[in-house]
């Protein structure tokens, strides 16, 4: 038990090796025992080796079959190999066994929600936002947001999960602060995202334009390894970049500190895959969350949210515990480098030549049984129409076939897309006519990819900062009307469009234009204001 504790302890610490090697002098004592078992399963996915890490927690749980925890721990490896509907099969198992237990009904929730699979939604949901209002459990901060719950219930949800990391780790010394003498503004950025991924396509091109901002010398501290993307190679060459991926939470503070950066911007925060450990260590004397998780970190080491004045109204700075720093600008940058390929014919994509094309390629998890029924209010008032999606884990598509039937509309209506390319993706996207949002998470770095690709997005926004980014993309584009107030304007303006073919190609034009036009993929301007906003952050 000695070797197990050591263990978990060094797997907490962020070193994978060392907690593999507790694991194994663990099962060398006792072979077989289920919880050196997990814990080597958790290390092994640490290291990356998710098939093998699947196989020790398959083992642990064959040894110990009315454990949830080691149940839980199996769901989360059978998610990364794509086992989707067995991870459900561990998740529910995990919860049959502890049902009165927050934490395990969130997880259970959350995957749910990805596999469009809608049982029980409302009773996990009421569950996990009442142990969140009671403060008796700490759950996921990130799959919270899907949820209908209010900022506040946000700021709860947050603090809780912050409390636990704070409980766990010890801070360095206080950094020094920025002294009036100093020479560039040395600004870091802590992600798991530096590649082909969402944050890496966002801040390629504004990395790229603050190189020309003499007084910024710009620092990415990668906790993902290299992918040899092209886009990796931009932000390398654009940037100082150190690769930190699968170091210890200290070392990783360390080298922070080492290179004496005056701002440390979150890149992650609570999305998972992060290391808020490593925040919490105070590596800099300015923290910000900003960009990838949209809402409050509820962390004490967090000081300051880089936001806009729409997508964080004054009415939501209560529900935030930092301080809110605003861009007079929309605050999510954009790779404006991304050239757009011709549109493959819409029979290549599965699409009728002559039909409205209506999308949302949202991820799955930010579907839900009000915004779907809303897309499929739109189809039934404007024949012949399709709804085109992102295809999802598991089932997840045979699901929401299957809800189509049920609320009346032809399951051959709904489309599904395979994911793609980010070039390939773009280029399909110029064939849909317009984007159907989801809420109360809305669409983000897609919204973005669709009005680069000129397609038009339609959103209501809501009561959250995950909620109000595509109203913010809409407004600083300058096509508000975009942004509506309700579910039946939502649909009123859907189905408006749908049946008149000249306002679809009027919108489009004006998307186009205003693309150009407005600012919003400015990404110079952008620099300009963020060094601007920095600087005031960092102090003299």
């Amino acid at each position: 038990m000695a070797w197990i504790v050591l263990a978990e302890h060094e797997l907490d610490a962020g070193d994978a090796a060392a907690g593999q090697a507790a694991c194994e002098r663990a099962l060398a004592l006792v072979p077989g025992h289920p919880e050196a078992l997990a814990r080597l399963g958790r290390a092994q996915w640490m290291l990356g080796r998710r098939d093998d890490a699947v196989d020790s927690l398959r083992a642990a749980a064959d040894a110990a079959p009315a454990h949830p925890g080691i149940a839980l721990w199996l769901g989360h490896a059978l998610e990364d190999v794509g086992a989707a509907e067995e991870a459900a099969e561990a998740y529910a198992r995990a919860h049959a066994l502890a049902p009165d237990e927050p934490q395990i009904a969130a997880y259970l929730l959350a995957w749910r929600r990805k596999l469009c699979d809608w049982r029980d939604l409302d009773a996990l949901a009421a569950q996990v936002r009442a142990a969140v209002r009671d403060g008796t459990a700490s759950v996921e901060p990130f799959a919270f947001l899907s949820e209908d719950a209010t900022p506040a219930e946000q700021l709860q949800c947050a603090r809780l999960r912050a409390g636990l990391v704070a409980r766990a780790v010890r801070p360095l010394p206080p950094a020094s602060a920025r002294s009036a003498s100093a020479g560039a503004l040395r600004i870091g950025f802590l992600s798991n995202g530096f590649g082909a991924h969402p944050t890496g396509l966002l801040t390629a091109a504004l990395f790229e334009a603050l190189r020309a901002h003499a007084g910024v010398d710009v620092h990415l501290f990668a906790l993902n390894r290299d992918d040899g993307s092209a886009i990796r190679r931009r932000l390398a060459a654009a940037t100082t970049l150190h690769d930190v991926a699968g170091r210890p939470h200290g070392a990783v503070a360390q080298q922070i500190r080492f290179a004496a950066i005056d701002v440390l911007f979150d890149l992650r925060g609570w999305g998972g895959g992060g290391a808020p450990e490593v925040l919490a260590m105070r590596p800099a004397p300015v923290q910000v969350n900003w960009l990838a998780y949209p809402g409050t970190s509820g962390a004490p080491w967090i000081d300051a949210v880089l936001a806009d004045a729409f997508v964080l109204p004054d009415a939501l700075a209560p529900h935030f515990s930092e301080r809110v720093v605003r861009l007079p600008r929309c605050f999510q940058p954009s790779d404006t480098a991304r050239a757009i390929p011709p549109p493959p014919p819409r029979a290549d994509c599965g699409l009728p030549d002559d039909a409205v094309v209506y999308c949302c390629f949202n991820n799955s998890y930010k579907l839900n049984p009000r915004s779907v029924a809303r897309a499929l209010s739109v189809l039934r008032a404007v024949p012949g129409s399709v709804l085109w999606l992102l295809s999802g884990p598991g089932r997840a598509d045979e699901r929401l076939r299957a809800f189509a039937q049920s609320q009346g509309v032809d399951p051959a209506r709904l489309v599904f897309m395979a994911k793609q390319p980010h070039a390939e993706y773009l280029a399909r996207l110029q064939q849909a006519d317009l984007f159907l949002d989801t809420e109360p998470y809305n669409a983000h770095t897609t919204a973005s990819d669709a009005i680069w690709a000129g397609c038009p997005v339609l959103t209501r926004p809501g009561d959250t900062f995950a909620a109000r980014v595509a109203g913010s993309l809409n407004h600083h584009l300058g096509l508000p009307e975009l942004n509506v107030d309700s579910d039946e304007a939502f649909v009123a303006r859907a189905v408006a469009l749908g049946r008149d073919r000249d306002a679809r190609r009027a919108l489009r034009e004006r998307v186009a234009r205003q693309r150009d036009a407005s600012g919003l993929f400015d990404m110079h301007g952008f620099a300009r204001d963020f060094a601007r906003v920095v600087g005031g952050l960092a102090g003299p």
